[in-house]
């Protein structure tokens, strides 16, 4: 990612924290993942949607839109599961089994 602003990690930790507080014994880490991704989804679209004056030009565009926004998306989640991967006992929290 190139030059994040400076209150970039705090605008996504918010986000992470509200999901975080959604999830219980009723609604599942997968479901709130479903919301979110749902919630970005219906953002960027919007923020999409601003760019253009009306649905044709819209239309025109939108693949060259959802390109980049997957390209983005799994260019952070490379580096998000790499980082989990790298750090992965104390992010976790798990014991080490000396015994294996």
């Amino acid at each position: 990612m190139q030059n994040p602003d400076d209150k970039f990690y705090e605008r996504a930790d918010a986000h992470i924290h509200l999901s975080n507080d959604q999830i219980s014994e009723e609604i599942t880490k997968g479901k709130v993942s479903a919301s979110m991704m749902y919630s970005t989804a219906r953002f960027n679209s919007w923020v999409t949607a601003c760019g253009w004056n009306n649905a044709e030009e819209m239309a025109a565009a939108k693949e060259e839109a959802i390109d980049y926004f997957i390209t983005e998306y799994r260019k952070m989640l490379e580096e998000n599961m790499d980082d989990y991967i790298n750090n992965f006992q104390s992010y976790m929290q798990r014991p080490v089994d000396n015994d294996a």
